[in-house]
Order: C-alpha cells, then sequence, then structure tokens
C-alpha cells in the first residue's frame, strides 16, 4: 500500500486533491443547507434544525451519504496533498495532514452524535475547527514556500485561517455577541479553498514532478 502511494505522481495527486475538495465543498455545503443554516451560537438551534431534517426520509438519506462522502474524499485529499506537498516540507506536511485527519474524525462523529445528542453539535463543531484552522494555516505556509503552486493562495489561506477560523473558535467561546467579525476571513477562506481545488485539477501540469525536499 506504502508503494503505491509513493509511485503516484505529483501531477495525479495534484488532480486528485482538486477533485477532492470540490467533491467536499459541494457535500458540505449540502450538509450545512440541511442542517437548515444553522448560525452556532448556543441555543436549541441545532436540535430543532436536526428534528427537520429526521422528519423527512430522503433528506435525512443524503445527509448520511455526504457526510460518508465527505469522510472519504477527506482521507484521499490528505493522502494526494501529502505526495504534493511533501518534497516541499515534509515534517510541516504531515503536520498538516495529522491535522485535517483530526479535524475530519471529529466532524464525522460530530454529525453523528446529532442522533444522540444534538445540543452538544455546536461545542464539538467548535473543537473540530481549531484542528481545521490549524491545517488551513500551515499548509497555506507550505504553499507560500513551494513556488510549485500560486503563492497568492498560500497567503489567503493563512488569512483565512487566522482571521477566518480562528477567530470564529475565538468568539464562539469568549465572545459570542462578535462571532460576526470571522465572517469576512470565512468567506476568503472559502473562495481560496474552492479556487485552489479548481487550479489544481487545471493547471496540475505545471507541477513538477521532482521538487527537492528541504
Amino acid at each position: 500500500m506504502t508503494n503505491r502511494i509513493a509511485d503516484i505522481s505529483r501531477r495525479k495527486a495534484a488532480r486528485v486533491a482538486g477533485i477532492g475538495l470540490l467533491i467536499i465543498a459541494i457535500a458540505g455545503a449540502y450538509i450545512y443547507y440541511a442542517l437548515n443554516a444553522i448560525v452556532i451560537v448556543p441555543g436549541d438551534a441545532t436540535a430543532k434544525a436536526f428534528n427537520n431534517i429526521k422528519a423527512n426520509e430522503l433528506l435525512l438519506c443524503i445527509f448520511i451519504a455526504s457526510v460518508l462522502i465527505m469522510f472519504t474524499c477527506n482521507v484521499v485529499v490528505v493522502l494526494a496533498l501529502y505526495i504534493l506537498l511533501k518534497p516541499v516540507k515534509k515534517e510541516s506536511t504531515l503536520l498538516t495532514v495529522v491535522f485535517r485527519l483530526i479535524n475530519t474524525i471529529i466532524f464525522t462523529f460530530n454529525m453523528f452524535l446529532l442522533f444522540i445528542e444534538p445540543l452538544l453539535f455546536n461545542f464539538v463543531h467548535m473543537i473540530g475547527i481549531v484542528f481545521y484552522a490549524l491545517h488551513i494555516l500551515i499548509l497555506g505556509y507550505i504553499i507560500f514556500q513551494s513556488g510549485d503552486i500560486p503563492r497568492i493562495f498560500g497567503v489567503l489561506l493563512m488569512i483565512g485561517g487566522a482571521l477566518g477560523y480562528l477567530i470564529e473558535v475565538l468568539t464562539y467561546f469568549f465572545f459570542p455577541n462578535y462571532g460576526w467579525l470571522a465572517s469576512p476571513g470565512l468567506t476568503v477562506a472559502a473562495i481560496t479553498e474552492i479556487s485552489l481545488s479548481v487550479w489544481l485539477l487545471l493547471k496540475s501540469a505545471k507541477i513538477p514532478e521532482m521538487n527537492p525536499e528541504n
């Protein structure tokens, strides 16, 4: 298995990552639509939204399928990003892989936790966001250092991670009335992640197969 992963070219890994990230974006958009566009603040909004999901069997089935698709694609994307970025910063790439895997596990667990204790959704979601923010910050740094991918993606990912995801977590736990402060950063992060996935899919031929490891 390890040898097969090692044999995958960086260009193929880039295309796989691009496709996976796009699927994750689509599945994620549906999941949050299914959760009735919940604003993650203390209260029972999540529980009410989940009751609406349970009342619609088709919506529930698509919801579960979307969660499983996101889990699978995240694992694939993690492997693809590792192959793509390992020649740039091996240790940092491994760290961002670990953070994304932790976030993926927490995210998947949290979605099924809705069936047991929906009121814990917001808290667990934010714990997962901490690891995703760290993943995005390090990923942005690696991309900025690589030179194989436009540096602007790296800069914008770091901005989105710091001013979006981290501020979202801080305002949720400490300043719940100021959650809106994270909106600009989250918007930057979302647009950048989708743009990066399209670039990886369409421009993978520009990525050299060999890049000396730092």
